[in-house]
C-alpha cells in the first residue's frame, strides 16, 4: 500500500477516535435539564371573582341567576372586580346593567347601578323606551304580588253611556300586553334585607312602554279604571307564532341555537299593543247587554222639526208609518193619518 493512502487512513482513524471521545464527554458531562411541572394552585386559596353566567345587555335587571363567584388567578385580579367576601351578594340582585357584560366576563363595580342611585331608572330603560307611572289599588295590582321585573297586561274598565233606557254598557278591554314592571312606588328591588322577596302593598306602578303606549295610558286613565294582570314567565309561545306570522321578527336558520335564543329573548321583551281583546257585561251576566242600543226617535222633536220645515220634509214622522210602493214611487203614510 502506498504511504500516502496509509497516512490518509491513519488521519481518518484519529479524527474518528477524537470525535467519539468528545461526544462521549458531552453526553456524560452535560446532562439534560430536568423538566418539572408547575404545581396547580389550590382553587380554595384563589380569590373568587363575580362573573356573569349569561350575556347581560344594557338595562338588564340583574337577578340571582345572572352571576356567580368563581376562582380567578390572583395576578389577574383588578381593583374594579367584585371579590367574594368583600361585597354583599344580596345587594347585587335588583341592580341594573349600565355597560354590557358578556357571559363569563367579570362584573365590575362600574358596570352596575344599585337601586336608589342617580340614573338607575334611566339605565333600566331599553333604547327608545319610556317610563310611565300608573296609579293602582290593592285589587288592581294583584294584591301586591307584582314585583319589579315582572311582565303584566294592562286592562281598561269603563262604562259607555248611551241607549234609550239610560243604562251604560260595562266593558273591560285589554289594551296593552307584556309590559315590564320597573318599580312599584319608589321600590325597584323585590328583595328584602335577607335576600327573599317581600310582598308589600303599593299605590303606583312604573311600567316600561313605547312613546305610543305612554300616550294610550295617559288617555286611558281619563276614560276609566286601569288594572293589571300578571303574566306567566313561559307565556310567550302564542306571541312568538304571531310575531313570526306578521313578519315582525325573522325565523333563524335551522340548527342555529344562538339565533333561536336571541329570537326568544326578543319576543319575551317585546311589548304588544296591536292585539286587543274585550269583554262586555253580557259576557258575564245574562242581565247585562253586549252593545249600546240606539236612541229611540222623540215624537215631539220630530213633529216640531216637520212643522218648522212646513210639514213637507220627506221621511219626518211622529209615529209608526207604512211605505207604499207604486211602480217606482214610494209613499210614506203615517198610521192613523189620511
Amino acid at each position: 500500500m502506498e504511504p500516502k493512502k496509509i497516512a490518509l487512513l491513519a488521519g481518518a482513524l484519529v479524527i474518528a477516535i477524537v470525535t467519539a471521545f468528545l461526544a462521549r464527554s458531552m453526553l456524560n458531562g452535560g446532562g439534560s435539564p430536568d423538566a418539572s411541572a408547575a404545581a396547580m394552585p389550590n382553587p380554595d386559596e384563589m380569590p373568587h371573582v363575580l362573573v356573569a353566567t349569561k350575556s347581560l345587555p344594557v338595562g338588564t335587571i340583574v337577578g340571582p341567576d345572572a352571576y356567580r363567584f368563581q376562582p380567578w388567578p390572583k395576578e389577574l385580579v383588578e381593583e374594579a372586580y367584585v371579590i367574594q367576601g368583600k361585597a354583599d351578594e344580596n345587594k347585587l340582585a335588583g341592580s341594573v346593567v349600565r355597560t354590557a357584560i358578556a357571559a363569563g366576563q367579570p362584573v365590575t363595580t362600574g358596570s352596575l347601578i344599585q337601586p336608589g342611585d342617580r340614573g338607575f331608572l334611566a339605565a333600566a330603560l331599553g333604547p327608545g323606551m319610556r317610563a310611565v307611572t300608573v296609579p293602582v289599588s290593592i285589587q288592581s295590582s294583584v294584591a301586591g304580588f307584582i314585583f319589579p321585573g315582572d311582565r303584566v297586561d294592562v286592562m281598561l274598565t269603563q262604562s259607555v253611556a248611551g241607549g234609550g233606557d239610560g243604562q251604560p254598557l260595562k266593558v273591560a278591554e285589554t289594551i296593552l300586553r307584556n309590559l315590564r314592571v320597573l318599580a312599584t312606588d319608589q321600590r325597584t328591588n323585590a328583595l328584602g334585607e335577607d335576600g327573599k322577596p317581600v310582598v308589600l302593598t303599593y299605590s303606583n306602578v312604573t311600567l316600561e312602554v313605547t312613546p305610543r303606549m305612554a300616550e294610550k295610558i295617559s288617555v286611558a286613565q281619563t276614560v276609566g279604571a286601569l288594572s293589571m294582570s300578571l303574566r306567566s314567565i313561559a307565556d310567550n309561545s302564542q306571541e312568538l307564532e304571531e310575531a313570526l306570522a306578521s313578519g315582525e321578527i325573522d325565523a333563524p336558520k335551522a340548527g342555529d341555537a344562538n339565533a333561536e335564543k336571541t329570537m326568544l329573548a326578543q319576543v319575551a321583551r317585546r311589548p304588544i299593543e296591536s292585539r286587543s281583546s274585550y269583554s262586555t257585561g253580557a259576557d258575564v251576566s245574562r242581565y247585562q247587554r253586549s252593545s249600546v242600543p240606539g236612541k229611540p226617535v222623540d215624537p215631539n222633536a220630530t213633529a216640531a222639526l216637520a212643522a218648522a220645515k212646513g210639514g213637507g220634509a220627506p221621511g219626518l214622522t211622529s209615529g209608526p208609518v207604512v211605505r207604499i210602493a207604486r211602480g217606482g214611487n214610494v209613499t210614506t203614510v203615517e198610521l192613523g193619518g189620511k
